[in-house]
């Protein structure tokens, strides 16, 4: 296999980001669909790790999305300001801040259940099963570069 070297639409990393913009923007548009414009599909960064656990401090939730806290701080006051998070200090660091899902971003989580669930749908309609495995793959081992 030939590796392109060369700047150019062929790119590795040009096609995973024109992947993941496409990903994306379907996303919103099943959001907006459903009655949630608010919800950007950058704040799955925030909402994902908060529906597998809620009321995660601020520097867990930054591990789990795998972002610096600085930038995990600016989406969380964003995600307040749409009123799906809620920021408490921590009982037992009061330095510390706890993140929290408001009742919007609760009854939001079956409909990024059922939006995420139809875009697996979309993407197994268009490649194999061994494609699809091979490819979580590739994007588990590119995540950790």
């Amino acid at each position: 296999m030939r590796v392109e070297r060369r700047a150019n639409r062929r790119n590795l990393g040009f096609l995973l980001a024109k992947a993941s913009q496409r990903w994306n923007e379907v996303l919103y548009v099943q959001f907006c669909a459903a009655g949630y414009p608010e919800v950007r599909p950058s704040y799955g960064s925030v909402l994902l790790p908060l529906f597998e656990e809620d009321g995660l401090r601020m520097t867990d939730l930054a591990e789990r999305a795998r972002l610096s806290k600085q930038t995990m701080t600016t989406l969380v006051r964003l995600l307040e300001r749409e009123g799906l998070v809620r920021r408490d200090r921590h009982p037992d660091d009061g330095r510390a801040f706890r993140i929290s899902l408001t009742d919007r971003a609760r009854r939001f989580r079956p409909v990024a259940d059922n939006v995420l669930a139809d875009m697996d749908r979309l993407v197994r309609a268009r490649v194999t099963q061994r494609e699809l495995q091979t490819l979580e793959s590739t994007l588990r081992k590119v995540m950790q570069l």
